[in-house]
């Protein structure tokens, strides 16, 4: 059985955000069973979890012997085996995994920088001044994503793949973010069109969940 380790407990705005949930959907799109192992606080700092996760995040994805750590490398790694996420042909299989790593490179980045700011220092000085540079570089990023999206209901065309779901997820974290000039009408009808699948809306369900049982 596969298991994913998750946090019990979150910041309400966090729920629903948390990295877990990123695995949970890539599973749900494969239709692989998996078991959550909510870590209680402070278990993700423990020696043996940090041998599992050097850097004390969620999820660890384990699978008989393998183990593994960091969302991106997990959702390729199931792609292997589910043709929703990671098309047969070579070509297309290409510009899936291309589009994780701009997710999780490109795009990314520059919205935690904001993220930041915005949840954790927005009263500190230096926060005050770096906003407005941090949102507009995040907006160049954001309109570079519209861009390559163009009229398409994905980013390579009609199909799904890994790349949408990462970059989907990367998108949803502007929920938390209201005050930072959010999506335009495209991205936002984009990341509708992403997070009604079936996949998602289980894999939130049970990621949601698990927060209420550890309440």
């Amino acid at each position: 059985m596969i298991s994913i380790s998750s946090f019990s407990w979150v910041p309400d705005f966090a729920k629903g955000q948390v990295r877990d949930l990123r695995v949970r959907w890539a599973l749900e799109e494969a239709g692989l069973p998996y078991q959550a192992r909510p870590l209680e606080q402070g278990d993700q700092d423990q020696p043996e979890y940090r041998t599992l996760q050097p850097f004390g995040q969620v999820p660890v994805f384990q699978e008989d012997e393998l183990v593994l750590f960091e969302s991106g490398a997990i959702v390729l790694h199931l792609g292997e085996d589910c043709e929703t996420l990671l098309p047969k042909d070579k070509s297309a299989r290409a510009r899936a995994q291309q589009w994780v790593v701009a997710a999780l490179n490109s795009v990314e980045p520059f919205i935690m920088n904001v993220a930041l700011i915005e949840l954790f220092y927005a009263d500190e000085e230096w926060a005050k001044l770096r906003r407005p540079g941090a949102i507009e570089f995040m907006q160049k990023r954001l309109a570079a994503v519209a861009k390559a999206l163009g009229d398409q209901p994905y980013l390579d065309g009609d199909q799904f793949t890994a790349g949408d779901l990462l970059m989907s997820s990367v998108l949803r974290i502007l929920e938390m973010l209201p005050n930072t000039g959010g999506l335009d009408p495209q991205l936002i009808a984009y990341v509708e069109r992403c997070t009604q699948r079936p996949a998602f809306k289980r894999a939130l369900a049970a990621h949601l969940n698990d927060f209420k049982e550890a309440a």
